[in-house]
């Protein structure tokens, strides 16, 4: 059986779809927030419009992938899912696109922040 026959299973699906979702979801929305600044000689407002356009595909990703699992995970779950995709998606975009690695103390930060979401998912439900 494949991996991708796997992930798809009934059981497991509304636990994976959300991840995998929210991750395409923050590639656009990064690419939204961050990705104009390499055209700072573009109109703000040409690049206000543009990253509308894109922050509109980051929502048909976002908005199923949290009514999907919210079937399994709590708003507050959901939501830490997504801020730790952000910041991993976020440390990839800045390496590449900007050619600007994370820092030791940026990474430090950001696995504080992680630590922040491991106290999430172990409390209470």
């Amino acid at each position: 059986m494949s991996l991708a026959s796997e992930l798809i299973k009934p059981g497991l699906w509304p636990y994976v779809a959300p991840i995998i979702m929210l991750f395409c979801s923050n590639l656009f929305m990064t690419f939204a927030w961050y990705g104009h600044l390499k055209f700072k000689a573009v109109p703000l407002v040409i690049v206000v419009l543009v990253s509308w356009g894109i922050a509109f595909v980051e929502y048909c990703f976002a908005v199923p992938a949290n009514r999907i699992g919210s079937a399994v995970y709590s708003p507050a779950k959901l939501k830490t899912i997504q801020e730790v995709i952000t910041l991993i998606v976020f440390a990839g975009f800045t390496a590449t696109y900007f050619n600007e690695p994370l820092s030791w103390t940026q990474a430090s930060g950001f696995a504080l922040i992680a630590l922040g979401a491991v106290l999430v998912f172990h409390g209470q439900a």
